[in-house]
């Protein structure tokens, strides 16, 4: 798995590339987790190149949309892939997660 991070405005937009797994979830969380104590309370998490998430990556998400509920913050999902959308949906997450298109429109939805 590959993180990528970048802030536009006040926005953290995280890419992550790969697999979001048990080998891999834990990276994601100590990443996300320094990056609010480093002061960031909006994130879009860019999820097209997400090849695969398992239950453990979905714990990590629901970890960071329930830290970010708690400090009154914002996180969206953008981009979901086919395979991705699709685990979203069977296990509920797409009523929990704001899902966004595109970039724009996440950002938009976080001012």
């Amino acid at each position: 798995m590959v993180i990528m991070e970048r802030t536009v405005g006040d926005i953290a937009v995280v890419a992550i590339e790969g697999r979001l797994d048990a080998n891999t979830s834990t990276v994601l969380e100590a990443k996300f987790l320094q990056m609010v104590d480093q002061g960031s309370l909006k994130f879009i998490f860019d999820l097209s190149k997400l090849d695969y998430v398992s239950s453990a990556g979905l714990r990590i998400l629901l970890v960071a949309a329930k830290k970010m509920k708690a400090l009154k913050g914002k996180l969206a999902l953008i981009q979901l892939t086919d395979n991705v959308r699709e685990v979203f949906d069977m296990s509920g997450f797409s009523a929990i997660f704001s899902i966004y298109e595109n970039e724009a429109d996440a950002a938009r939805a976080l001012a």
